[in-house]
């Protein structure tokens, strides 16, 4: 599958079953500062990112005119350092795509035609 124009057309990275997904380290907990409590959470003693109806909590998704949905990381500037790594085309994100991509757009969480 070819990789999305736009990361805010997609979203597919965020998505996942897994209440550790997003491992937290201590660096992305001071970076997130206030936010961490709200967006993050420990699992024994290990701090991973609070995961919700099977997206990443900091997931906002807006309905754009004509209805195809616009995805946005709500802790974008802060977010933990797997997120800064994974950049939009390289063959992690394509993995990403290829593995979830099918499935999340089943659930009608990607904009049309992206996928």
């Amino acid at each position: 599958m070819p990789s999305p124009p736009v990361c805010q057309k997609c979203g597919v990275c965020c998505f996942s079953q897994s209440e550790t997904y997003v491992r937290v380290s201590g660096e992305d907990w001071a970076r997130l500062g206030a936010k961490a409590e709200s967006v993050a959470h420990f699992i024994g003693n290990r701090a991973y990112m609070r995961m919700r109806d099977g997206h990443c909590v900091a997931l906002a998704v807006r309905v754009a005119a004509g209805g195809a949905r616009e995805y946005f990381c709500s802790v974008y500037a802060e977010r933990p350092q797997t997120c800064r790594d994974l950049a939009r085309g390289s063959p992690q994100c394509e993995g990403e795509i290829a593995v979830k991509g099918e499935r999340v757009a089943a659930r009608g969480a990607c904009s049309a035609g992206v996928l």
